[in-house]
């Protein structure tokens, strides 16, 4: 898939995600396979671009070609003005979030509230692309609620303002991530766009990625929730889509060795007292698939200090190292 100058292959994508998708996890995601990898979503206000949070955001020091990173806001002026700033920060592509279906995202007029006013979105989408040399992506849901789905107006709004990427997730608004994602819906923007479409939505497994994109006609998949706690799920789609193999399921031992070195790398990140808390939904998701893992995710997401968190996780994986695959 290319976007702009930059091909992105594999064509299989870490979608933006709130509180997710920082410095750490885009880059151990990109190492484990994924050809892109968007930033979680950085408020279009310049008030707030000072703030430690911010800042974090705003880091892309060392991270991987193209730099891509995602704004969110609802005035065009402020979102334009986002687009430079962060392109002087080291941003290669520009994503506007218009799918985060988050109430207090949506209550400020952000996110996927936007798709209740296309002369906005139309307003917003051309101000951005005018702002930057670089391209700029858009993220959409399928509409507002089910009874009021406009993302084939919305697709053509993007790509007649200059939108270079559209990502869609099969879901309205008001569905959250509740029901089945609507790859038909997908399929049908795809239809009538020629720039490239990344499906988003209940991809976590490689037969489901080859499923949407035969079903969608799509250029790539976007990996949201089936990449916390199986990062290397890059890789395995990658490797399925080319082949049409499997790569066998990573050993215990290298899902520790995965998990401690991303630990290590938030505590260097964020500092001790943050990395350690940011890092307990991590292991909480890394924990999720084993019902052995009750007394870990208490144990470990209770660790105050980041020896006694890396200890617990070592003490852990070391008692299942008889076991022969890490849950799929």
């Amino acid at each position: 898939m290319q976007i702009g100058p930059y091909r992105i292959d594999p064509a299989v994508v870490l979608a933006p995600m709130a509180g997710v998708t920082d410095k750490p996890f885009r880059l151990l995601c990109k190492r484990l396979g994924a050809g892109l990898a968007v930033s979680e979503m950085t408020n279009a206000d310049p008030r707030l671009w000072r703030t430690r949070k911010s800042l974090k955001r705003m880091d892309h020091e060392g991270e991987p070609e193209p730099v891509s990173v995602q704004i969110a806001g609802y005035d065009p002026a402020m979102l334009a003005e986002a687009a430079r700033f962060n392109v002087d920060n080291g941003a290669q592509i520009i994503d506007i979030n218009m799918g985060c279906p988050a109430k207090k995202v949506c209550n400020v007029w952000s996110g996927s509230a936007l798709l209740q006013d296309e002369p906005l979105v139309a307003r917003i989408v051309k101000a951005v692309v005018d702002a930057v040399s670089v391209p700029v992506t858009l993220k959409i849901r399928t509409g507002w609620d089910r009874e009021h789905r406009n993302a084939l107006t919305i697709a053509r709004i993007a790509e007649d303002a200059g939108i270079a990427a559209l990502a869609v997730h099969g879901r309205t608004r008001a569905d959250k991530y509740e029901g089945e994602a609507e790859y038909e819906t997908i399929a049908a923007v795809k239809a009538v766009v020629h720039i490239p479409v990344l499906a988003n939505g209940d991809v976590t497994t490689p037969e489901q990625a080859r499923h949407v994109l035969k079903a969608t006609n799509a250029d790539a998949v976007m990996i949201g929730r089936g990449a916390q706690g199986r990062p290397w799920i890059f890789r395995e789609i990658a490797h399925y889509l080319a082949t049409g193999e499997h790569l066998p399921e990573p050993s215990l031992a290298e899902v520790c060795a995965i998990l401690v070195d991303h630990l290590h790398q938030l505590y260097a990140f964020y500092g001790e007292e943050q990395g350690v808390r940011i890092a307990r939904k991590h292991l909480g998701w890394y924990a999720k698939d084993r019902p052995e893992n009750a007394a870990f995710r208490h144990v470990a997401l209770r660790a105050e200090a980041a020896e006694e968190q890396l200890r617990l996780t070592r003490e852990y994986f070391d008692g299942l190292r008889d076991a022969p695959r890490i849950a799929a």
